[in-house]
């Protein structure tokens, strides 16, 4: 099996070209899949049986939960890379997802709150999702921490890649937080014994949502890490070829 493709995603201008034509298309894909799925979930699905229109604060509570962690795997993925076969882009990558999977995990966490008050009678408790949700935001923050703590950028790289394997560790507790511990969250939404949990009028805007965020995600992750590598190649002689100066 060729690797070359592996190896060329380690350059800096050929990143930078492929990450560019990649997030215009995410964005525009993700726009339209969010708005689809939001018409189809605010509009047009029924109001649950028993949370009646509470509910659907999900289409917006679990993309974001699920994106949370997606984005801390492709953090790690990202650090690991970059530790192992010393890719400056791919330090640059995992630098770009910190900010934004944060961001997300607020976006989890309060929005599970809006929820929780209304059908748990409060808007926090110490349940194993919710308290592992909010280490998950407590290991971005410590690597933005970390990260603007260093200013040689090599060493930073090295000392934030470690911090993100690490925390690895949180993301299998947080998804079985609630299979393994009493739980006050609701069971795995999008399939239980390996069939839907919910009917298709909900389940498809779910997706649909979950679509759009992914994307979302990748549009900004690679405009930041376009940012970023120039920001680390700005001396470069490729950078005023790609800008046209």
């Amino acid at each position: 099996m060729s690797w070359t493709w592996f190896h060329r995603f380690g350059s800096p201008p050929y990143f930078y070209r492929v990450a560019g034509t990649l997030a215009v298309w995410c964005g525009w894909i993700a726009a339209a899949a969010g708005l689809a799925g939001l018409v189809g979930g605010l509009v047009l699905a029924p109001p649950d049986y028993q949370q009646g229109e509470g509910y659907r604060i999900i289409f917006v509570h679990v993309p974001a939960a699920v994106l949370s962690t997606m984005a801390y795997a492709v953090m790690a993925a990202a650090s690991g890379i970059g530790l192992i076969w010393r890719m400056n882009v791919a330090h640059a990558v995992a630098a770009s997802c910190a900010t934004v999977g944060a961001w997300f995990t607020v976006v989890a966490l309060a929005t599970g709150s809006l929820w929780g008050r209304p059908m748990w009678g409060t808007y926090w408790a110490w349940d194993p999702r919710l308290t592992s949700e909010l280490v998950l935001l407590f290991l971005y923050l410590g690597y933005l921490g970390l990260r603007g703590a260093i200013d040689d950028t090599a060493r930073a790289d090295r000392a934030c890649a470690v911090l993100a394997l690490v925390g690895v560790v949180n993301l299998p507790i947080i998804h079985y937080s609630v299979d393994w511990w009493s739980s006050l969250h609701q069971g795995h939404t999008l399939l239980k014994f390996g069939k839907a949990a919910m009917p298709a009028s909900m389940l498809v805007p779910l997706l649909l949502m979950m679509l759009a965020f992914t994307l979302f995600f990748g549009a900004i992750m690679l405009t930041r890490a376009r940012g970023e590598v120039l920001r680390r190649e700005r001396s470069a002689r490729w950078i005023s070829e790609a800008i046209g100066a």
